[in-house]
């Protein structure tokens, strides 16, 4: 039986066009996959037998209404040809986020797609935009540490992403005595899934503070000319590579993060990755940080703010909130494994802070 997978929906938003979409997904069997904000349908669809279309058969839609879904926007692109893959991004309170990708079997049909409907009103007053995706499949990793190897790096990034392709270190263009790291991945998808698990813009990663991007055009080319690429670690055989540490070892009480990494193992989800960023400055030593835990087995990554304080001077209060965010993640775990035993994670919802 296709279902809808669950939902960290609000019963009081949109709810008559949630309720038409399961309606429709129930009628018509068609299966929707939500993974890190992008809900899915296909890539490949039921029946598809051959290799994925090439280059050029997706199109980019936006300015969609936040409240319309794959009952509405699904049939009327399928009008110009059969759809390969259709995402729409998700917002956690089952909104869209405006824009969606629809991927065809052929570029024909993408070229008819973006004739078609480049401003065809959705609904009355809303006018879509219908144009070529630029389908990049490359991300900018800018703040890395020096002393960080490529096959740590790539280690971790196991740990967060998948279907990465190759990972190329350079000496940053923008920062003193640190890495930049240019990640390719097999797909636009499986890039965009990435970059939002990475969570764009200044991040704290394995300790060091980093900046996520699509890679552009003058960076890359910028990369290609410089003579400053670093060489592949190992390239010196007299530097011996480090076991990459997804959670340093760290003085604070150990009980919930081993909590957490033993549920975790148990449960098969893999190794939690912990990115935190502190984004406020209390007084007393009382410190806001924004924190996120990606969890490979988990389709969402857990998102919040949490303060925690100071334990003696010199410390960044990492030790603190990894401790804190564990309890958080670990409390939700439980709710969301409590009686469901072999069937799938539902989607965790985000916590929240003051």
């Amino acid at each position: 039986q296709r279902h809808l997978p669950p939902q960290t929906w609000s019963s009081s938003i949109n709810q008559a066009n949630k309720t038409a979409l399961v309606a429709w997904a129930k009628e018509t069997g068609v299966e929707l996959v939500q993974i890190n904000g992008q809900r899915r349908y296909g890539g490949p669809p039921p029946g598809w037998v051959g290799a994925p279309p090439p280059a050029g058969t997706e199109v980019f839609i936006g300015k969609l209404p936040q409240d319309v879904y794959e009952n509405v926007l699904i049939p009327l692109f399928q009008r110009v040809g059969k759809l390969y893959e259709f995402r729409l991004m998700m917002t956690f309170s089952g909104l869209n986020r405006g824009f969606a990708y629809a991927k065809y079997g052929n570029r024909h049909s993408a070229k008819e797609a973006i004739a078609t409907f480049n401003n065809f009103p959705v609904r009355e007053g809303c006018p879509i935009v219908v144009c070529k995706s630029t389908e990049k499949c490359e991300l900018s990793m800018d703040g890395l540490a020096e002393s960080m190897s490529q096959q740590e790096l790539e280690a971790l990034l196991q740990q967060v992403t998948g279907d990465v392709l190759s990972v190329t270190l350079h000496a940053s263009p923008c920062r003193r005595r640190a890495q930049l790291a240019v990640i390719k991945y097999s797909s636009h998808q499986a890039a965009a899934m990435a970059k939002k698990a990475l969570m764009e813009g200044n991040t704290r990663l394995h300790g060091m503070e980093v900046k996520v991007e699509w890679l552009n055009s003058d960076l890359k080319r910028k990369l290609h000319g410089s003579k400053e690429k670093l060489p592949p670690s190992g390239a010196h055989s007299s530097k011996s590579l480090r076991v990459p540490k997804v959670v340093p070892p760290s003085p604070m009480p150990p009980t919930m993060l081993s909590r957490l990494n033993a549920l975790c193992q148990r449960q098969h989800l893999g190794t939690p990755v912990f990115l935190t960023k502190c984004v406020q400055e209390g007084p007393n030593g009382w410190l806001r940080f924004w924190c996120q835990v990606v969890i490979p087995g988990c389709p969402l990554p857990f998102t919040g703010f949490t303060w925690v304080r100071q334990d003696g001077p010199g410390r960044s209060g990492q030790e603190e909130v990894k401790a804190a965010v564990a309890l958080q993640v670990l409390q939700m775990l439980g709710k969301s494994l409590h009686g469901i035993r072999a069937n799938p994670l539902p989607f965790p919802e985000s916590w929240g802070g003051s």
